[in-house]
């Protein structure tokens, strides 16, 4: 999870952290993973039912789910024989707010996004 600075993590470090988490979302494959666990909402998706949805080898889909776990923006949780995956709801909350944070921040006056000269 990306920490705001105010928690103590320098600035390059966040940039870091982040950039290894978009890179991880930059494949195709773990895009569509991620946002079919984030659609499933807190209640995740067992990984068979997420292959089935995605159409892909178990394999592929473990090799991706390891890497999108290893950037902490999925979790895995075993029930019996089941294994959930869900999003990791507070890291991608704390992706996009490292992304917006400085928005506009050394625009012109009025000069957010969508406004118009």
């Amino acid at each position: 999870m990306i920490v705001p600075p105010d928690r103590g993590m320098s600035t390059f470090m966040m940039i870091d952290q982040a950039a290894a988490q978009l890179e991880a979302l930059g494949n195709p494959t773990r895009l569509r993973i991620y946002r079919n666990l984030v659609r499933a909402g807190d209640a995740g998706l067992p990984v068979g039912r997420l292959q089935e949805q995605l159409g892909i080898a178990a394999s592929t889909l473990s090799h991706h789910l390891r890497r999108l776990i290893a950037m902490r923006l999925v979790a895995q949780e075993r029930h019996a024989t089941t294994l959930i995956c869900r999003a990791n709801y507070p890291a991608m909350e704390a992706l996009i707010a490292f992304l917006v944070a400085e928005c506009c921040a050394d625009a012109p006056s009025g000069g957010g996004i969508g406004v118009e000269d």
